[in-house]
């Protein structure tokens, strides 16, 4: 096995329990933080790894900071589809390999129920502000680094 499944294998189940903990049932709670990179860029971005958390999402919220966003965790690989009915945003979202490679990145227009889907099964994806990836700062292909993404 790949020494960067290892550790996504060991960081994924404290992932997991983290967000599960943190807002077991209740989804006021604040969730889980944690810092990603993008070359010198920074994400702060909230963890949301159980279902109840993925389905709330970015949901309802009018602001985000610039380099805040969401990750969300998933329990297996997929193809996994996001929209943005109820959210008044305008975000991107990027699907990330295991190793947080960026395989793709969509721009989302606010309260549409269009999908936007990876085109491969992953297992994590990253919302930001629109915008936040752009100038070719954070294309597809660029490797993220920082939580279940650290590197040796």
């Amino acid at each position: 096995m790949a020494p960067s499944r290892l550790r996504l294998r060991a960081h994924l189940p404290l992932l997991l329990a983290l967000a599960t903990s943190a807002a077991a049932g209740d989804l006021s709670a604040p969730l889980p933080r944690l810092k990603l990179f993008a070359g010198p860029h920074a994400f702060e971005v909230e963890v949301a790894a159980t279902p109840q958390q993925r389905n709330r999402g970015l949901t309802g919220r009018a602001q985000l900071a610039d380099g805040a966003g969401m990750l969300f965790v998933f329990e297996k690989a997929d193809r996994h589809c996001f929209w943005m009915k109820d959210t008044p945003l305008a975000l991107s979202i990027a699907f990330l390999a295991d190793d947080g490679t960026i395989v793709g990145i969509a721009d989302m227009q606010p309260r549409t129920r269009e999908l936007h889907c990876a085109s491969v099964p992953v297992r994590f994806a990253l919302e930001v502000k629109q915008g936040d990836f752009g100038d070719n700062r954070t294309p597809v292909g660029i490797r993220l680094s920082g939580g279940p993404f650290s590197h040796p």
